[in-house]
């Protein structure tokens, strides 16, 4: 399946969730907010959510500073 990840096209297996997608981009320890098609998915929801073809999904890494 194709989906959209931050603006650039990516193919990924045809059954895959939000929590494989993030750990296929090392991001799997990191805290991050995903959204999909303009939905906040929570963290909670992660493992549950599957990615259909088409979807938009944006991923936001938090960062700390002082």
């Amino acid at each position: 399946m194709n989906i959209r990840l931050n603006g650039e096209p990516l193919a990924l297996p045809a059954s895959c969730t939000v929590t494989e997608l993030l750990a296929a981009q090392g991001l799997a320890e990191r805290r991050v907010a995903v959204e999909v098609n303009g939905e906040i998915i929570p963290r909670g929801r992660h493992a549950g959510h599957q990615l259909a073809d088409g979807d938009v999904v944006e991923i936001v890494h938090a960062l700390g500073g002082g």
